[in-house]
């Protein structure tokens, strides 16, 4: 089915934003993933910039901008913050652990939605916390299928490294151990968007002493149902009658 508009300008805009939705890109990369020629890609670029669809990093690579959530708060909570409510419930109450949903946002994390332990010790992330991509087993997920050449200077200043990265991939889950904060573990599964690209990380999180030092063995099929069933609510649905 041709995904065309018939309006170049726009559909290559759009090209240009689904390809940062994988995380930042320096304009070759963003001429690689999109196709666009150099010239191309860094005017629509420039011009996204402008309206505060897509800004830049540290290092000066193009991200998704700011304009993006408040559009989004503007219309309500989105399809992945309507559907995680029930999930995340759902997993923290087959755990026993807090749940949460991380979105990459360039070099951090946010915190989109979370249902908390109702008792005892727990990891609290509070809905809009901002965390690093450097440690942590949600920053693991966003990040191992990311493109390789972006991956070496993003794995540069992290607590994990590529090889851990590879077993993320193998096995399709991630977990850390103190990696985030002294004595917190966690486990986490990645949510794909209706392309197939990684948009989200489901998590559970609480003390090592509860989770163990291989929290993996004890959460993992239940992180990977709940980032299962909330994949499956990000898939367009059939027009009625079709």
């Amino acid at each position: 089915m041709d995904k065309s508009s018939g309006v170049g300008v726009l559909d290559k805009a759009v090209v240009v934003l689904s390809a940062l939705e994988a995380g930042p890109a320096t304009l070759a990369q963003l001429v690689a993933a999109t196709g666009l020629a150099r010239p191309t890609a860094h005017r629509l670029a420039v011009a996204l910039e402008h309206h505060r669809m897509v800004s830049r990093d540290l290092q000066g690579r193009f991200v998704l901008g700011a304009r993006h959530a408040e559009l989004a708060a503007a219309a309500g909570e989105d399809r992945l913050v309507a559907a995680a409510g029930p999930i995340l419930t759902a997993l923290r109450d087959s755990t026993g652990e807090s749940a949460q949903l991380y979105r990459r946002n360039g070099e951090h994390r946010i915190c989109i939605a979370a249902a908390e332990r109702l008792h005892g010790l727990r990891d609290t992330v509070p809905v809009g916390a901002s965390m690093t991509m450097l440690a942590g087993s949600a920053a693991q997920v966003l990040l191992a299928w990311d493109d390789p050449e972006r991956l070496s200077l993003e794995l540069q200043q992290a607590r994990f490294d590529a090889s851990t990265l590879s077993a993320v991939r193998r096995r399709g889950w991630a977990q850390s151990v103190g990696e985030r904060e002294r004595g917190v573990a966690s486990v986490s599964a990645p949510v794909r968007g209706p392309s197939g690209r990684v948009v989200a990380a489901v998590s559970v999180s609480g003390p090592m002493e509860r989770l163990s030092r291989t929290p993996g063995r004890l959460h993992a099929p239940a992180v990977l149902g709940a980032a299962a069933v909330l994949t499956e609510a990000l898939r367009p649905t059939a027009p009625a009658g079709g």
